[in-house]
Order: structure tokens, then C-alpha cells, then sequence
């Protein structure tokens, strides 16, 4: 089929478009700038922004099926460039879709979505996205999901997938700003690292999408209007995670535990101070980082092993295998440096 994914040149857009083509398919993607990489795989690309309707036009014209996977991602900044692509793109994908007659749309939502200070542990679908998000991100890619899931009906058949913190080969995100943090072989964060965390490798979330796609084609009355929650279905301690992926770009640090409170404030300053300075940066230390990195989240997974017959194609320990290289041994005790949690996205 032809199969159109927004954000092809991302992360985890990227290995979506490469299993989409390993299968047959014939694969395009909307993307701001021209990629190397899918040039490789034979995709084409369109050129355009979310916020372009006759970019959004162009690109959904003639397919099948769209995988929505292209977001603003951040942990902090004003919600305007978040509601922009995340919300009103959405909208404009949704509504493309409808008027080209594509009948499959796959929405790549966030675990963050019902994010709440305090942590989840093990919750289902049935806990609805949060009244109250501590950032723009989430908060808009709720809304766009809600969108997504409203949308769905007997000429478009919608669902929305929600991993959390995607990680593997050539991730750019949560392992570089991890290894940002470092200093003098120490790593600054809020708490003792004990709480529980999923995740999810980048071929699980792909695998998931792909799935996913498969199954409302198929039986779009199954999975269809629905969202899913995807990950490694393996907590563990934030302060072990950390450690792997640290271990595996060669760094070999020992956690600094900041007291959550003194975590907090300085969160709270800091949006004050963007917001002063009406910065738009989007991976400064705020609240809801901080959140995510002092409380559990992790989910049941019940409902995609069921709707759509997913299970993790690797463990967690086998992709950490796939990274780790040998790193320095360095086990002295040194004091702690001023705490800066690390800026990554959720």
C-alpha cells in the first residue's frame, strides 16, 4: 500500500519508513528539510511544514494510509510552536485525509499524555490524559490525540499509539542529553533513581506502528478510535536505565542525588525566567522533567498484546547489548556538583 509518514527523517520515523519499505510498501514523507537517509531507502519526500495545508495536501494525496508521526517535542517553552504543529498540523492531517479519501490514520501519541506528578504504575486505557499538564507538550499532543481518536468513523478508521521514552541506535534525544549532564563524572538528578520506568526500544515502537497500521486496515472495528500504550513492558530503576545508556557512550558515572524539593524550585525558577525573557527553548529544566524523573511510570499493556498481537520484538537487555561498549573505570568518590537535571524529551 502507500503509506505516507509525517516526520520520515526523525528517529523514530526513520525505522517506521525502512520497515514499511523492507515489506513492499511504497513509503513517502512530509519533512521540513531533505534526508540522506531516506533518500537511501528510496522514500520520497515531500518538503513542507505541518502548518502548510497545501504541503499537508500534496503529501497525503494518493495514499493509503498516513502514519502521523511528526510532533514538536520538548520539555519546556510557550505553548504557541506547540499548539502550531502539534494541535493545528494535526488538524490539518485529519482533514487532508478526509477530503483525498485516505481511509487509515495512525497517530504517534506520548505515554506523557496522562502524565501526573506522583507517577503511574501499571495503569490501563481507562485512565483519561490529565486534567492539568505541567508543559505545552503534552498537553498538545492530548489534544491532538483527542482529535485523532474523535476522527475516527466508517470513512477513516484512526488509532493512536503511545510510547515513552524511545531509545536505540543513533538516538539523539534521551541518551546525548543524559551524557550532556555529566560532570566530572558525576550525574546531577533529582532523587535517589529508584523509581520504576518503561520504555520502549525504537524497533518495538516500530514494530507497534506497524501492527497497528496492519490491524485497522484489517479490522478497523478491533482497534480502531482507540489508544495504546507501547513499551519494553520491563520497569526499571530510573538510576539503572541511566546507567546503561551512559555505559554504552563510553561515560561511566555516578549518580548525584538532588533533593526533589531543591529539584523542584529550581525548575520553577527557571520557567519564571524564560517566560521573562519569552524564550522559546524547549529543553530547559522544568517542572514536568523534573516530574518524570522523580516518579514511576510504567504501564499495562494488556490491551495491544490483545487488539493488535504486540509483544516487544527485542528485550531491554538485548538493545543495551547492541550499544554497550567497553568505558572507563572510575569508581573514586567525588562531591557533588550544582544539580542540573538533564533536558530530554518524554
Amino acid at each position: 500500500m502507500k503509506v505516507l509518514v509525517t516526520g520520515g527523517s526523525g528517529f523514530l520515523g526513520l525505522e517506521i519508513c525502512r520497515r514499511l519499505g523492507a515489506r513492499g510498501d511504497i513509503v513517502s514523507s512530509l519533512n521540513r528539510r531533505p534526508s540522506t537517509a531516506l533518500e537511501r531507502l528510496g522514500v520520497r519526500q515531500h518538503l513542507g511544514d505541518l502548518a502548510d495545508s497545501a504541503a499537508v495536501s500534496r503529501a497525503v494525496a494518493g495514499c493509503d494510509a498516513v502514519v502521523h508521526n511528526a510532533a514538536l517535542a520538548g520539555v519546556s517553552g510557550p505553548p504557541g510552536p506547540y499548539w502550531t504543529t502539534n494541535v493545528t498540523g494535526t488538524r490539518q492531517v485529519i482533514e487532508h485525509c478526509r477530503a483525498h479519501g485516505v481511509r487509515t490514520l495512525l497517530y504517534t501519541s506520548t505515554a506523557s499524555v496522562v502524565f501526573r506528578p506522583g507517577g503511574l504504575e501499571g495503569v490501563t486505557e481507562h485512565l483519561p490524559p490529565a486534567p492539568c499538564h505541567l508543559a505545552a507538550y503534552p498537553a498538545t499532543k492530548a489534544r491532538a490525540e483527542a482529535l485523532v481518536l474523535a476522527a475516527h468513523g466508517p470513512e477513516l478508521a484512526t488509532v493512536s499509539l503511545r510510547p515513552h521514552i524511545i531509545w536505540g541506535p543513533g538516538d539523539p534525544h534521551f541518551a546525548p542529553a543524559l551524557a550532556r549532564t555529566v560532570r566530572a563524572g558525576l550525574l546531577p538528578m533529582p532523587g535517589d533513581g529508584g523509581n520504576l520506568v518503561d520504555t520502549t526500544h525504537v524497533r518495538t515502537a516500530a514494530h507497534a506502528h506497524l501492527l497497528a497500521l496492519d490491524r485497522l486496515r484489517q479490522s478497523p472495528g478491533t482497534a480502531g478510535g482507540r489508544a495504546y500504550f507501547i513499551g519494553q513492558d520491563d520497569p526499571r530503576p530510573l538510576r539503572e536505565i541511566t546507567r546503561h545508556f551512559l555505559r554504552a557512550a563510553g561515560i561511566d558515572a555516578r549518580w548525584c542525588a538532588v533533593p526533589p524539593r531543591l529539584a523542584t524550585a529550581a525548575a520553577a525558577a527557571g520557567e519564571t525566567l524564560l517566560r521573562a525573557a519569552r524564550s522559546s527553548r524547549t529543553h530547559s529544566l522544568s517542572r514536568f522533567l523534573v516530574a518524570e524523573l522523580l516518579h514511576p511510570h510504567h504501564f499495562d499493556l494488556t490491551a495491544a498484546r490483545r487488539d493488535l498481537g504486540f509483544e516487544p520484538p527485542i528485550g531491554f537487555d538485548a538493545g543495551i547489548a547492541e550499544l554497550t561498549r567497553p568505558a572507563p573505570n572510575d569508581s573514586k568518590e567525588k562531591p557533588c556538583p550544582t544539580p542540573a537535571p538533564p533536558s530530554v524529551p518524554s
